[in-house]
């Protein structure tokens, strides 16, 4: 790896760090010594880098700052491709739409024009769906909004017996699988983490109603209940 692609590497790292890191833990990440990353960090810093920190403390990226995808390397890049053809497939219109826009700006902000690498891949996802078959499935915005946003979400509900139920839920988490998506939230009928299928649900709303807990401090308590619960049943 020549020196520029070194800088490109180190920006990239700090990009994945929200917090502070060392020059040892970027070091090791890069595969060189601690001299030359001080080294590194520097010309960047000269460069124009927004980089806040110093040696012994630790390095980040000075929030608000974009650093357009100058180079990809081809797993990158399939994998960029693979992820968002995925997402198209799902019946999230607004992902779908967003990740297409995505492959578009990725292309064009690049110094290489990459649309032809981008639609010559040879890589597609198997959807048990296609895009004109599959039915739109508005609620799954509505959730991600709630989540964004962290507004509680009233639903009427049918279980698996096909009883209905209404409900105020804190979405935490949603997972698409390949013909369904769940909804991992807190209950507040139940004052327990539940899961709800998103082809059970009759109607949705997102409410004014804040989270009583942050989005954050929900997901690690879900995490820990679901652990606990895989553990008890091994």
């Amino acid at each position: 790896m020549d020196k520029t692609e070194r800088l490109f590497a180190v920006m990239d790292a700090l990009r994945r760090h929200r917090r502070p890191v060392t020059a040892a833990v970027l070091a090791e990440e890069q595969g060189v010594s601690v001299r030359t990353l001080y080294r590194d960090v520097q010309t960047l810093i000269g460069l124009g880098a927004p980089i806040d920190g110093e040696a012994g403390v630790g390095y980040m990226l000075k929030p608000g700052f974009f650093l357009p995808p100058l180079m990809f390397t081809p797993e990158e890049l399939e994998a960029l491709v693979l992820g968002a053809r995925w997402v198209g497939a799902q019946p999230d219109d607004g992902l779908g739409l967003a990740a297409k826009n995505a492959l578009a700006k990725i292309a064009t902000a690049s110094p290489e024009d990459l649309r032809d690498r981008i639609n010559d891949t040879g890589l597609w996802p198997v959807a048990m769906w296609s895009k004109d078959s599959r039915p739109p499935m508005p609620v799954l915005g509505q959730v991600r909004l709630a989540m964004r946003t962290e507004k509680a979400v009233t639903i009427s509900y049918q279980d698996e017996a096909g009883k209905p139920s209404e409900r105020t839920i804190w979405p935490v988490q949603l997972a698409y699988y390949e013909g369904k998506q769940t909804i991992a939230a807190w209950c507040c009928l139940r004052t327990a983490f539940r899961h709800f299928r998103t082809d059970r649900i009759a109607a949705l709303a997102v409410t004014e109603e804040r989270y009583g807990k942050r989005r954050a401090v929900l997901e690690r308590e879900w995490r820990d209940s679901w652990e606990h619960d895989r553990r008890a049943e091994q």
